[in-house]
């Protein structure tokens, strides 16, 4: 990509200045807040949006798959697994496709049920299966994991790790992209450049960043003409907001413990010793390790959700 800009508008791009580079051996995680345009990067890789300027090259024989969870709404209700990837293996004699669907990861007993009546973690792992069995050399998954359950997870990140072309990885499953990507690239200010930080560092500055305007619109607010009510007014917000202040502080001690959990995990998981010796301790970690993750991912979205509320108790 050189100068690329791309959006739904061509007076309103979303991204603009994109001078990047994939390889076919790349591992790329995206990070970015909601909206900032990592959903319309990958649209725009997978060719399913095209740029307004700019020069965006590939290689002619390139093969994207793409998955999306708003996809899962799109599979035919009443079409079966294997109706699915005979459609998409056109040619293919049915016991090649059974084997191809077999190894997506569904039950041999739910090859034939109507993909309207699988649950949400089985339309992902065909979702997933039918995106890359025509032999894609680059994967770009958009929240793979949000319908999955801690063994499909786990099965995903086996599968990214075999997989033999490029990667793009959106998601806020921190193990995830911890395991799966080994470069990061920060979709925010309307373009996307790569981060030369880990995800802890990423972390830590959206709760700085957060921080800081709680801080500069606090100062703005106890500014003006008439400084005297101002204060007033901001001691009575204070007041109000008192409870969700203390609410803030606990998510925050929260975050620390899972942050110093995952910590403690990772270091024991880090002896090779161990998946030899005690595979079910562990596995049994390794679980413990995801449903902290989680737990994490889901303290600090409450966090930022918090702070917002406080940010705008305060301007008001």
């Amino acid at each position: 990509m050189e100068d690329v800009s791309v959006g739904y508008a061509v007076d309103r791009p979303v991204l603009q200045r994109l001078n990047l580079r994939i390889d076919d051996d790349d591992r790329i995680g995206l990070l970015g807040a909601n909206g900032n345009g990592k959903s319309t990067f990958a649209k725009l890789i997978s060719d399913r949006l095209a740029p307004f300027g700019g020069t965006l090259r590939h290689d002619p024989q390139l093969q994207v798959a793409y998955f999306a969870q708003h996809q899962l709404d799109e599979l035919d209700p009443d079409l079966s697994a294997y109706e699915l990837a005979s459609r998409a293996l056109d040619g293919v004699g049915e016991a090649t496709v059974r084997a191809r669907v077999d190894g997506m990861g569904l039950a041999k007993s739910k090859m034939d049920t109507p993909a309207g009546d699988l649950s949400g973690g089985e339309k992902a792992r065909l979702l997933m299966g039918l995106a890359t069995i025509a032999g894609a050399n680059l994967l770009i998954l958009d929240e793979p994991t949000n319908h999955l359950d801690v063994d499909s997870r786990a099965a995903l990140v086996e599968a990214l790790a075999e997989f033999p072309g490029a990667v793009v990885l959106i998601s806020h499953d921190r193990h995830l992209i911890g395991t799966s990507v080994d470069r990061l690239w920060l979709v925010a200010d309307g373009t996307v450049r790569p981060y030369d930080g880990d995800l802890e560092d990423y972390r830590k500055s959206v709760l700085d960043s957060r921080s800081a305007k709680a801080r500069d619109d606090s100062a703005r607010a106890s500014s003006g003409s008439n400084d005297r009510q101002r204060r007033r007014d901001a001691a009575q917000k204070r007041q109000e907001t008192a409870p969700l202040r203390r609410q803030i502080a606990k998510i925050e001690a929260e975050i620390e413990r899972f942050n110093s959990e995952i910590g403690t995990i990772d270091e024991k998981l880090a002896d090779p010793d161990l998946y030899e010796s005690n595979p079910t301790k562990a596995a049994t970690l390794a679980k413990a390790r995801a449903d902290a993750a989680r737990q994490l991912a889901e303290a600090e979205e409450e966090w930022l959700t918090a702070t917002a509320t406080l940010d705008d108790a305060m301007g008001g």
